[in-house]
């Protein structure tokens, strides 16, 4: 599979490939122009993360797929402000600036989702942040870690 090299990981740590996974994952494939992805993908990714903690891999990929083809310098510090500032996101983003990744993945548009088994087996692919999108990828997350939400 396809995955962004270290220098285009411009927040948080570097994730390695789902196939060096230990644990189940998900990527959010996402635009900040995108309503959708700002206002339910992001905010259902950060939920994820204070639900499932250490037990899941989380990651998410800026795209130009599917929305306009801005220069780096146009693009890297507002992602970054976003995810640092704004969002204050608890997981690595990538930045796919040319749409090539979302390409490979032959995503439908953006939010979309894979979910990824250790080791990098592609689980699901899911286009789309309504509640039955997030329910399905909840849940396959929680079959995946044996349970529900990581007990506090």
């Amino acid at each position: 599979m396809d995955w962004p090299p270290p220098a285009d990981f411009v927040y948080g740590e570097v994730l390695p490939p789902p196939t060096e996974w230990e644990k189940p994952g998900l990527v959010m494939v996402f635009n900040l122009e995108c309503p959708a992805c700002v206002s339910r993908g992001i905010p259902f990714l950060k939920r994820l993360h204070t639900e499932f903690g250490g037990r899941v891999e989380l990651m998410a990929l800026h795209t130009s797929r599917g929305h306009r083809l801005l220069a780096r310098e146009d693009v890297e510090p507002t992602l970054v402000r976003f995810a640092r500032d704004f969002a204050r996101l608890p997981f690595p983003v990538a930045l796919d600036l040319s749409g090539d990744l979302a390409r490979a993945w032959e995503t439908e548009g953006t939010p979309h989702w894979f979910a990824f088994a250790p080791g990098g087996g592609l689980l699901r692919s899911v286009y789309g942040s309504q509640e039955n999108a997030q329910t399905r990828l909840q849940y396959l997350l929680e079959e995946q870690v044996g349970g529900g939400p990581e007990e506090g």
